[in-house]
């Protein structure tokens, strides 16, 4: 039977997952059995360099956390060697880069997330991956509106352009 300090340690650890799942935007918990340590290394870096804490902690740990924050659905997909990937301010970038290396790596595998307050299977989380970044929507939308103005821009020059063939010039 583990001691009073070390189960004041457990709940601890388990409190502070428990907020920083609560505080975030969303996450995604994978099966990272099979990952080389290259592999991890690398993925772990791009994970931290784009603001996203990534995990690695005893399921029933993990499920208690979840319980606390209302995630209680996520406690069917912690089996086996999983890992939780939680985005403080992104809800798509930790969807983006663990499914870069799930393509890569044939037993690394993306299980399930949350976002929006609600537990996701793992093809809403690769569905999520797919979404562009948010500078991307900003550009698109940006062409799209400043398209319909050059083209009207550029029917009126042609106007002008018109205009002034067809007008005299001054002597």
């Amino acid at each position: 039977m583990p001691s009073n300090s070390i189960l004041i340690q457990k709940q601890q650890v388990v409190a502070d997952l428990a907020e920083q799942i609560k505080n975030s935007t969303a996450g995604v918990v994978v099966n990272y059995q099979g990952i080389t340590v290259e592999a991890d290394t690398a993925m772990r870096k791009a994970l931290r360099e784009a603001g996203v804490k990534y995990v690695v902690m005893k399921n029933t740990m993990t499920g208690r956390a979840c319980d606390m924050v209302g995630y209680s659905e996520m406690k069917q997909y912690l089996n086996g060697m999983t890992a939780i990937a939680i985005s403080e301010k992104d809800p798509v970038v930790a969807a983006k880069i663990l499914k870069t290396y799930a393509d890569k790596v044939e037993s690394f595998n993306i299980v399930a997330g949350y976002v929006d307050g609600a537990v996701i299977d793992a093809n809403t989380v690769n569905a999520l991956a797919e979404i562009p970044n948010k500078e991307t929507l900003i550009a698109k939308l940006l062409g799209s509106i400043q398209s319909p103005l050059y083209k009207f821009a550029y029917a009126i020059k042609a106007v002008c352009d018109k205009n002034e063939e067809e007008t005299p010039a001054e002597a």
